[in-house]
C-alpha cells in the first residue's frame, strides 16, 4: 500500500506556487497519495499567531521579496512578484479544488494551471470565470464543479481542511505532513524528499 501525506495549501500563496510541481514529483517518485487540503490562510494564522502580510513588520515584507527571487531564479520560473489581481479572496478557487477532490479526481492538473494563472499570467482566481475557463483547459465541467464548490458541502469541507490544519500544528502554506511529521514551506521539500528515501520514524517534537 502507498503511504499517504497531508498537502496543506491555498491557491492565494506563492510559496505553494513554487513549490507545488516539484512537490508532485516527489509524490510520485516516492508513490505517495496525496491528500489535497486547501485552507483559508486567514484563519489558520488567526489560529496559530500568525500575521497577514500587510500587517507584518517592513523588514519580513522586504526579505520575501527577496526570498522570491531567489526561489524564482532557484526553481527556473518566470513570474510577477506584484501580481495584479494579488493579493485576492482565494475562498472559492480553494473551495473548487475542494470540490475536485470531493468528485473523486486528481485536482493536479487544475492546480499546475492555475498557479501560474495568478503569478505567471495575473489572472484574477478570485473570478469564477477565470476558475471555470481554466478548469475548462484542463478538461474538467466546470459547469458542475463550480456549482459544488459554492455549495454548503464544500463549505463544509473546507471548515474541516482548517480544523484539520490546526489539529496538525500546521501554520502556513504549503505544508506537507507525512505521519504526523510537518514540513513548513517548500524550502523544506529537500527534507521531505530525504525523509521518505531514508524510510526513517517521523520525528516529534515531545522528545
Amino acid at each position: 500500500m502507498s503511504r499517504t501525506i497531508d498537502y496543506y495549501f491555498s491557491l492565494a500563496s506563492p510559496w505553494a506556487y513554487i513549490g507545488h510541481k516539484p512537490f508532485m514529483d516527489i509524490a510520485r517518485w516516492h508513490g505517495l497519495a496525496v491528500n489535497y487540503k486547501p485552507v483559508f490562510l486567514g484563519r489558520v494564522f488567526a489560529e496559530t499567531g500568525g500575521l497577514p502580510l500587510n500587517q507584518r513588520h517592513p523588514a519580513r515584507q522586504r526579505y520575501r521579496l527577496m526570498d522570491l527571487q531567489r526561489w524564482r531564479d532557484k526553481r527556473g520560473l518566470d513570474f510577477n512578484l506584484h501580481p495584479k489581481h494579488w493579493p485576492f479572496d482565494a475562498t472559492l478557487a480553494d473551495r473548487f479544488v475542494v470540490a475536485i477532490v470531493m468528485a473523486r479526481q486528481d485536482p493536479d492538473a487544475f492546480l499546475s494551471r492555475a498557479f501560474p494563472g495568478v503569478w505567471e499570467e495575473e489572472r484574477n482566481l478570485g473570478d469564477p470565470l477565470v476558475i471555470a475557463e481554466l478548469a475548462e483547459q484542463t478538461g474538467l465541467d466546470s459547469t458542475s464543479l463550480m456549482e459544488a464548490a459554492q455549495g454548503t458541502a464544500t463549505e463544509a469541507f473546507y471548515a474541516l481542511n482548517l480544523e484539520s490544519a490546526v489539529t496538525a500544528d500546521v501554520f502556513g502554506s504549503p505544508a506537507y505532513v507525512l505521519d504526523g511529521e510537518v514540513f513548513w514551506g517548500q524550502d523544506r521539500l529537500d527534507l521531505l524528499d530525504d525523509a521518505l528515501a531514508s524510510g526513517r520514524k517521523p520525528y516529534k517534537a515531545d522528545v
